[in-house]
Protein backbone atom coordinates (compact mmCIF):
# COMPACT_ATOMS: atom_id res chain seq x y z
CA UNK A 1 0.00 0.00 0.00
CA UNK A 2 1.16 3.34 -0.88
CA UNK A 3 1.17 6.69 1.22
CA UNK A 4 0.98 9.98 -0.59
CA UNK A 5 1.65 13.37 0.99
CA UNK A 6 3.52 16.54 0.86
CA UNK A 7 4.99 19.16 2.73
CA UNK A 8 3.44 22.00 0.96
CA UNK A 9 -0.01 20.55 2.17
CA UNK A 10 1.21 21.74 5.50
CA UNK A 11 1.59 25.60 4.23
CA UNK A 12 -1.92 26.50 3.63
CA UNK A 13 -3.00 28.64 6.20
CA UNK A 14 -6.70 29.49 6.37
CA UNK A 15 -6.29 31.39 9.45
CA UNK A 16 -5.39 30.52 13.42
CA UNK A 17 -9.29 30.12 14.31
CA UNK A 18 -9.89 28.08 10.96
CA UNK A 19 -11.39 24.80 11.65
CA UNK A 20 -9.27 23.34 8.04
CA UNK A 21 -5.87 24.13 10.44
CA UNK A 22 -2.56 22.82 9.67
CA UNK A 23 -2.57 20.22 12.67
CA UNK A 24 -5.45 18.24 11.03
CA UNK A 25 -2.76 16.61 8.39
CA UNK A 26 -0.09 16.61 11.32
CA UNK A 27 -2.33 14.71 13.20
CA UNK A 28 -3.18 12.45 10.76
CA UNK A 29 0.55 12.06 9.38
CA UNK A 30 1.60 11.05 12.91
CA UNK A 31 -0.52 9.02 13.59
CA UNK A 32 -0.14 7.06 10.13
CA UNK A 33 3.84 6.79 10.70
CA UNK A 34 3.24 5.44 14.44
CA UNK A 35 0.74 2.87 13.06
CA UNK A 36 1.78 2.44 9.22
CA UNK A 37 5.34 3.46 8.99
CA UNK A 38 6.31 0.48 7.22
CA UNK A 39 3.81 0.95 4.15
CA UNK A 40 5.37 2.76 1.12
CA UNK A 41 5.28 6.05 1.74
CA UNK A 42 6.02 8.87 -1.65
CA UNK A 43 6.12 12.65 -2.04
CA UNK A 44 3.04 13.69 -4.23
CA UNK A 45 4.17 15.55 -7.18
CA UNK A 46 2.51 19.19 -8.09
CA UNK A 47 -0.56 18.58 -10.47
CA UNK A 48 -0.44 20.10 -13.83
CA UNK A 49 -2.67 22.90 -15.26
CA UNK A 50 -4.32 20.47 -18.08
CA UNK A 51 -5.30 17.78 -15.09
CA UNK A 52 -7.06 21.08 -13.54
CA UNK A 53 -8.64 21.69 -16.67
CA UNK A 54 -10.48 18.53 -17.15
CA UNK A 55 -12.47 19.73 -14.56
CA UNK A 56 -12.20 23.35 -13.74
CA UNK A 57 -12.30 26.13 -15.89
CA UNK A 58 -9.59 28.44 -16.69
CA UNK A 59 -11.13 31.13 -14.28
CA UNK A 60 -11.49 29.12 -11.35
CA UNK A 61 -7.22 27.43 -11.72
CA UNK A 62 -6.34 31.58 -12.07
CA UNK A 63 -8.20 32.59 -9.00
CA UNK A 64 -6.92 29.48 -7.05
CA UNK A 65 -3.20 29.47 -7.59
CA UNK A 66 -3.28 33.42 -7.64
CA UNK A 67 0.29 34.12 -5.54
CA UNK A 68 0.71 37.37 -6.05
CA UNK A 69 -0.24 39.02 -2.46
CA UNK A 70 0.23 38.72 1.04
CA UNK A 71 -1.89 37.56 4.27
CA UNK A 72 -4.95 36.20 3.73
CA UNK A 73 -7.55 35.84 0.37
CA UNK A 74 -11.31 35.03 1.31
CA UNK A 75 -12.31 32.99 -1.93
CA UNK A 76 -15.93 32.40 0.07
CA UNK A 77 -17.31 33.15 3.37
CA UNK A 78 -15.54 29.79 4.99
CA UNK A 79 -12.70 29.51 1.88
CA UNK A 80 -9.54 31.49 2.57
CA UNK A 81 -6.34 31.08 0.46
CA UNK A 82 -2.57 32.06 1.86
CA UNK A 83 0.40 32.36 0.18
CA UNK A 84 1.17 28.63 0.62
CA UNK A 85 -2.06 27.72 -0.73
CA UNK A 86 -1.24 27.28 -4.74
CA UNK A 87 1.81 24.34 -3.56
CA UNK A 88 -0.55 22.90 -1.17
CA UNK A 89 -3.43 23.13 -3.78
CA UNK A 90 -1.15 21.57 -6.24
CA UNK A 91 0.52 18.73 -4.54
CA UNK A 92 -2.92 17.58 -2.96
CA UNK A 93 -4.62 17.07 -6.39
CA UNK A 94 -0.87 15.76 -7.58
CA UNK A 95 -0.98 13.16 -5.03
CA UNK A 96 -4.37 11.72 -6.21
CA UNK A 97 -3.11 11.71 -10.57
CA UNK A 98 0.03 9.65 -8.50
CA UNK A 99 -2.22 7.52 -6.87
CA UNK A 100 -4.40 6.73 -9.68
CA UNK A 101 -1.24 5.85 -11.93
CA UNK A 102 0.11 3.72 -9.28
CA UNK A 103 -2.76 1.70 -8.85
CA UNK A 104 -3.82 1.49 -12.46
CA UNK A 105 -0.21 0.65 -13.72
CA UNK A 106 0.20 -2.09 -10.99
CA UNK A 107 2.61 -0.22 -8.38
CA UNK A 108 0.33 -1.11 -5.84
CA UNK A 109 -3.43 -1.55 -5.77
CA UNK A 110 -3.93 0.62 -2.76
CA UNK A 111 -3.61 4.36 -2.16
CA UNK A 112 -3.80 6.46 0.52
CA UNK A 113 -3.84 10.46 -0.43
CA UNK A 114 -3.18 12.20 3.31
CA UNK A 115 -3.40 15.71 2.00
CA UNK A 116 -5.21 19.09 2.62
CA UNK A 117 -7.35 21.54 1.52
CA UNK A 118 -9.71 19.19 1.06
CA UNK A 119 -11.69 18.77 -2.39
CA UNK A 120 -15.03 17.69 -2.57
CA UNK A 121 -17.15 20.79 -2.26
CA UNK A 122 -15.01 22.56 -5.28
CA UNK A 123 -17.15 23.03 -7.84
CA UNK A 124 -15.87 22.96 -11.54
CA UNK A 125 -15.86 27.06 -11.42
CA UNK A 126 -15.75 27.88 -7.52
CA UNK A 127 -13.52 27.17 -4.31
CA UNK A 128 -15.92 26.27 -1.45
CA UNK A 129 -16.59 24.62 1.69
CA UNK A 130 -12.69 24.84 2.72
CA UNK A 131 -11.70 23.25 -0.74
CA UNK A 132 -9.88 24.76 -3.40
CA UNK A 133 -9.16 22.05 -6.18
CA UNK A 134 -11.53 19.01 -6.36
CA UNK A 135 -8.67 16.28 -5.62
CA UNK A 136 -10.90 13.66 -6.03
CA UNK A 137 -12.55 14.57 -9.10
CA UNK A 138 -9.27 15.60 -10.86
CA UNK A 139 -8.07 12.30 -10.20
CA UNK A 140 -11.09 10.19 -11.44
CA UNK A 141 -11.25 12.51 -14.87
CA UNK A 142 -7.60 11.63 -14.70
CA UNK A 143 -8.57 7.58 -14.46
CA UNK A 144 -11.03 8.11 -17.58
CA UNK A 145 -9.27 10.15 -20.13
CA UNK A 146 -5.46 8.67 -19.38
CA UNK A 147 -6.09 5.46 -18.93
CA UNK A 148 -9.33 4.63 -20.90
CA UNK A 149 -11.81 3.18 -17.60
CA UNK A 150 -15.29 2.96 -18.19
CA UNK A 151 -16.30 2.75 -14.83
CA UNK A 152 -15.24 4.51 -11.62
CA UNK A 153 -16.74 4.97 -8.55
CA UNK A 154 -16.44 7.62 -6.28
CA UNK A 155 -17.76 7.03 -2.54
CA UNK A 156 -18.12 9.76 -0.36
CA UNK A 157 -18.86 9.04 3.42
CA UNK A 158 -17.26 12.67 4.75
CA UNK A 159 -20.51 14.35 6.76
CA UNK A 160 -20.79 16.89 4.08
CA UNK A 161 -22.03 16.00 0.94
CA UNK A 162 -19.62 16.46 -1.92
CA UNK A 163 -21.47 18.96 -4.20
CA UNK A 164 -18.93 20.23 -6.45
CA UNK A 165 -17.65 16.53 -6.76
CA UNK A 166 -21.36 15.44 -7.95
CA UNK A 167 -22.13 18.48 -10.20
CA UNK A 168 -18.60 18.15 -12.17
CA UNK A 169 -20.30 14.36 -12.89
CA UNK A 170 -23.34 14.36 -12.83
CA UNK A 171 -23.94 13.77 -17.02
CA UNK A 172 -20.91 11.57 -17.16
CA UNK A 173 -21.79 8.40 -16.79
CA UNK A 174 -17.93 6.54 -16.67
CA UNK A 175 -17.99 7.98 -13.17
CA UNK A 176 -20.93 7.24 -10.93
CA UNK A 177 -21.10 9.06 -7.58
CA UNK A 178 -22.00 7.19 -3.79
CA UNK A 179 -22.79 9.24 -0.99
CA UNK A 180 -24.13 9.01 2.66
CA UNK A 181 -24.22 12.94 4.39
CA UNK A 182 -26.27 14.32 7.23
CA UNK A 183 -29.59 15.86 6.26
CA UNK A 184 -29.92 19.46 6.79
CA UNK A 185 -26.14 20.43 6.71
CA UNK A 186 -23.97 22.13 4.66
CA UNK A 187 -24.15 22.74 1.75
CA UNK A 188 -27.80 21.58 1.68
CA UNK A 189 -27.35 20.09 -0.99
CA UNK A 190 -27.24 15.57 -2.23
CA UNK A 191 -31.52 15.02 -1.74
CA UNK A 192 -31.89 11.39 -2.82
CA UNK A 193 -33.81 12.67 -5.96
CA UNK A 194 -30.52 14.21 -7.19
CA UNK A 195 -29.71 11.15 -9.77
CA UNK A 196 -27.67 13.03 -12.14
CA UNK A 197 -27.86 11.03 -15.28
CA UNK A 198 -28.53 7.91 -13.17
CA UNK A 199 -24.91 7.62 -12.00
CA UNK A 200 -25.86 9.67 -8.89
CA UNK A 201 -26.90 8.18 -5.35
CA UNK A 202 -27.42 10.10 -2.15
CA UNK A 203 -28.53 8.53 1.56
CA UNK A 204 -29.76 10.83 4.44
CA UNK A 205 -28.22 10.32 7.69
CA UNK A 206 -30.67 12.46 10.15
CA UNK A 207 -29.04 14.48 13.02
CA UNK A 208 -28.01 12.07 16.01
CA UNK A 209 -27.78 9.24 13.78
CA UNK A 210 -25.55 6.16 15.01
CA UNK A 211 -23.72 3.68 13.98
CA UNK A 212 -27.09 0.97 13.46
CA UNK A 213 -28.61 3.59 11.27
CA UNK A 214 -25.21 4.25 9.18
CA UNK A 215 -24.40 0.50 8.52
CA UNK A 216 -27.94 -0.40 7.23
CA UNK A 217 -28.23 2.39 5.12
CA UNK A 218 -24.89 1.46 3.33
CA UNK A 219 -25.52 -2.30 3.70
CA UNK A 220 -29.54 -1.72 1.92
CA UNK A 221 -28.92 1.10 -0.14
CA UNK A 222 -25.41 2.62 -1.57
CA UNK A 223 -23.40 -1.01 -1.27
CA UNK A 224 -25.52 -2.91 -3.42
CA UNK A 225 -25.72 -0.02 -6.03
CA UNK A 226 -21.66 0.19 -5.97
CA UNK A 227 -21.40 -3.86 -6.44
CA UNK A 228 -24.32 -3.23 -9.37
CA UNK A 229 -22.10 -0.64 -11.15
CA UNK A 230 -18.94 -3.12 -11.11
CA UNK A 231 -16.36 -0.60 -10.73
CA UNK A 232 -12.90 -0.60 -12.29
CA UNK A 233 -11.54 1.88 -9.64
CA UNK A 234 -12.96 2.93 -6.56
CA UNK A 235 -12.03 6.04 -5.52
CA UNK A 236 -13.07 7.09 -1.27
CA UNK A 237 -13.92 10.95 -0.09
CA UNK A 238 -12.45 9.83 3.23
CA UNK A 239 -14.19 12.63 5.33
CA UNK A 240 -14.08 11.60 9.17
CA UNK A 241 -16.45 14.24 10.75
CA UNK A 242 -19.42 12.19 10.74
CA UNK A 243 -17.68 11.09 13.84
CA UNK A 244 -19.55 11.50 17.45
CA UNK A 245 -16.26 13.67 18.34
CA UNK A 246 -16.56 15.95 15.51
CA UNK A 247 -17.76 19.57 16.57
CA UNK A 248 -18.70 20.23 12.62
CA UNK A 249 -22.12 18.06 12.84
CA UNK A 250 -24.43 16.02 14.33
CA UNK A 251 -24.22 12.33 13.39
CA UNK A 252 -22.30 9.32 16.47
CA UNK A 253 -20.76 7.36 14.42
CA UNK A 254 -17.47 5.97 16.22
CA UNK A 255 -14.09 4.71 14.94
CA UNK A 256 -14.85 1.04 14.48
CA UNK A 257 -17.83 2.35 12.05
CA UNK A 258 -15.12 3.74 9.68
CA UNK A 259 -12.83 0.51 9.93
CA UNK A 260 -16.06 -1.38 8.27
CA UNK A 261 -17.40 0.57 5.62
CA UNK A 262 -13.56 0.76 4.53
CA UNK A 263 -13.35 -3.08 4.89
CA UNK A 264 -16.94 -3.42 3.12
CA UNK A 265 -15.52 -1.01 0.40
CA UNK A 266 -12.51 -3.33 -0.01
CA UNK A 267 -14.39 -6.50 -0.26
CA UNK A 268 -16.02 -4.78 -3.27
CA UNK A 269 -12.79 -3.20 -4.77
CA UNK A 270 -11.35 -6.82 -4.54
CA UNK A 271 -14.54 -8.60 -6.34
CA UNK A 272 -15.03 -5.85 -9.31
CA UNK A 273 -11.87 -3.48 -9.70
CA UNK A 274 -8.65 -5.75 -9.22
CA UNK A 275 -8.33 -4.54 -5.58
CA UNK A 276 -7.58 -0.97 -6.36
CA UNK A 277 -8.55 1.70 -4.56
CA UNK A 278 -7.54 5.70 -4.44
CA UNK A 279 -8.98 6.84 -0.99
CA UNK A 280 -8.21 11.28 -0.18
CA UNK A 281 -8.42 12.69 2.91
CA UNK A 282 -11.57 15.01 3.31
CA UNK A 283 -12.95 16.62 6.39
CA UNK A 284 -12.77 15.38 10.26
CA UNK A 285 -12.36 18.26 12.35
CA UNK A 286 -11.77 16.64 15.99
CA UNK A 287 -8.00 16.03 15.94
CA UNK A 288 -7.90 12.95 18.10
CA UNK A 289 -11.01 11.05 16.27
CA UNK A 290 -9.16 12.24 12.97
CA UNK A 291 -6.00 10.02 14.31
CA UNK A 292 -7.65 7.06 15.01
CA UNK A 293 -9.89 6.97 12.49
CA UNK A 294 -7.17 7.67 9.57
CA UNK A 295 -4.95 4.89 11.33
CA UNK A 296 -8.27 2.34 11.30
CA UNK A 297 -9.18 3.13 7.43
CA UNK A 298 -5.53 2.76 6.38
CA UNK A 299 -5.44 -0.72 8.55
CA UNK A 300 -8.35 -1.60 6.78
CA UNK A 301 -7.15 -0.74 3.07
CA UNK A 302 -4.08 -2.87 3.56
CA UNK A 303 -5.53 -5.85 4.59
CA UNK A 304 -5.56 -8.44 2.10
CA UNK A 305 -8.84 -8.81 0.24
CA UNK A 306 -10.98 -6.37 2.84
CA UNK A 307 -9.95 -8.97 5.74
CA UNK A 308 -10.80 -7.40 9.20
CA UNK A 309 -7.67 -5.70 10.35
CA UNK A 310 -9.24 -3.29 12.89
CA UNK A 311 -9.58 -4.65 16.59
CA UNK A 312 -13.07 -3.62 17.56
CA UNK A 313 -16.71 -4.73 17.47
CA UNK A 314 -18.29 -5.06 14.01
Amino acid sequence: MIILSHPACLAHDPGPEHPERPARLEAVLASLRRDHGDLDWREAPAAKLGDLRRVHSQAHIDEVLEHDFTGYRLLDPDTVASPGSRAAALHAAGAVIAAVDAVIDGSDPVAFCAVRPPGHHATGEAAMGFCLLNNIAIGAAHACERHGLERVAVVDFDVHHGNGTQAIFSQDRRVAYFSSHESGLFPYTGAPSERGAGNVMNALLPPGSGSFHFRNLWEDQLLPAIEAFRPQLLMISAGFDAHMRDPMADLMLETEDFAWITRRLHQIATTHARGRIVSVLEGGYDLEALRECSAAHVAELRAPGGQCAFPGPG
